[in-house]
């Protein structure tokens, strides 16, 4: 089982992670919520204000949190008209201005639920004097964890530049000495995770 998803009787899954396999995803997970930021400061005590309260309008300036949240109305690969794009902004910002929150809260939530899970199983672990353990998840944090992993292959493949797959094979082919391979060793892993993952809940 080691690296990989397997279906735990009754629903979710389990993988055995080492304690370095630990320490990357935790850290990962930890850099992806703080690059999608804090929640609101404060709840008005009014759930139906909060549930509409008003997010951002326009699209975020870092490249991975346009990755991550990217334009619903919008097709680079269908250039539209000069009318056509206007308009498809204004829908844009009116529909990220009544979604994002949630998104983000939906995000922050799954990488929390992440690091959460490390850290139980890093302590017990610990408490057995044991290099690694045997994550278990249930059905709702396999959930969790899959949104989390697309995630973080999502802000690690834009930091990396991959559009499509003629990137990604281009990735296997890049020497150890390129900066940019442990990076693609991350992105790699965490593929082969998720995928493990997808068939563990297909299953």
């Amino acid at each position: 089982m080691p690296g990989t998803f397997e279906p735990l009787p009754g629903g979710g899954a389990a993988v055995a992670l080492d304690d370095v396999e630990i320490s990357i995803i935790r850290s990962l997970a930890v850099q992806l919520l703080e690059l999608i930021g804090p929640g609101p400061a404060e709840d008005s005590g009014d759930p139906l204000a909060d549930l509409f309260a008003e997010g951002p309008s326009e699209p975020p300036t870092d490249p991975v949190l346009r990755r991550l949240f990217p334009d619903a109305y919008s097709d680079p690969e269908q250039p539209a008209s000069p009318r056509d794009a206007e308009e498809q902004k204004a829908y844009s910002a009116e529909f990220r201005r009544y979604t994002e929150n949630d998104l983000r809260a939906g995000k922050r939530d799954n990488a929390l639920a992440i690091i959460r899970s490390l850290d139980a199983l890093a302590s017990a672990s610990a408490s057995a004097g044991e290099g690694g353990a045997v994550l278990k998840l249930s059905p709702a944090e396999s959930q969790q964890w899959l949104g989390a992993l697309n995630d973080l292959r999502l802000a690690i493949g834009s930091r990396l530049e991959i559009t499509d797959d003629e990137d990604t094979d281009l990735l296997y082919r890049l020497p150890d000495e390129d900066p940019r391979k442990p990076m693609v060793m991350a992105y790699l892993w965490l593929g082969g995770l998720q995928e493990t993952l997808v068939g563990t809940l297909m299953a």
